[in-house]
């Protein structure tokens, strides 16, 4: 075998996993869950007694944090769940480009142009207006599961 047999798909990432395990039972209202490969926000959890077979069971109620839709997962409490890693960070809005995408200033002086606008109509208005009227505006951007997503808006004031 020669060496021009090894091809390796080059993967852009630090090897970091993108969930963490942790034991159903410990799994809180307001914690974050991985309910079939989505990231959620749990909204309601319930936990059933040990029945004649063994195991007490969680019910996990979610909302996808990136598109809202609501999922739900029962799974036993001494079994381990995939807790995604979530992140937020904040970034000024530069520009908005014609074709939704919308341009990021970030920490260390950089641009970010990869995210779009949100899906989400009432957030979508307040960061157009926002714009239109020359606000100077920050945005926090959510990103868990290798996905991103602007969830909030503020208002640091008018340009200079």
């Amino acid at each position: 075998m020669s060496d021009d047999d090894h091809h390796f798909e080059s993967k852009a990432d630090a090897g970091a996993s993108k969930t963490f395990p942790q034991q159903a039972g410990t799994i809180r209202k307001n914690g974050y869950i991985v309910i079939k490969n989505r990231p959620c926000k749990v909204v309601e959890v319930s936990t059933s007694k040990t029945g004649k077979h063994g195991h007490a069971k969680c019910h996990f109620v979610g909302i996808d944090i990136f598109n809202g839709k609501k999922l739900e997962d029962i799974v036993p409490s001494s079994h381990n769940c995939d807790v995604p890693h979530v992140n937020r960070t904040d970034y000024q809005l530069i520009d908005i480009s014609e074709d939704g995408f919308v341009s990021l200033l970030t920490e260390n002086g950089n641009t970010k142009d990869d995210l779009r606008l949100p899906t989400d109509e009432n957030l979508l208005t307040q960061i157009k207006d926002g714009f239109a009227d020359g606000k100077d505006l920050v945005v926090t951007v959510m990103s868990a599961m290798g996905e991103e997503q602007i969830c909030t808006l503020k208002d640091i004031g008018p340009k200079n």
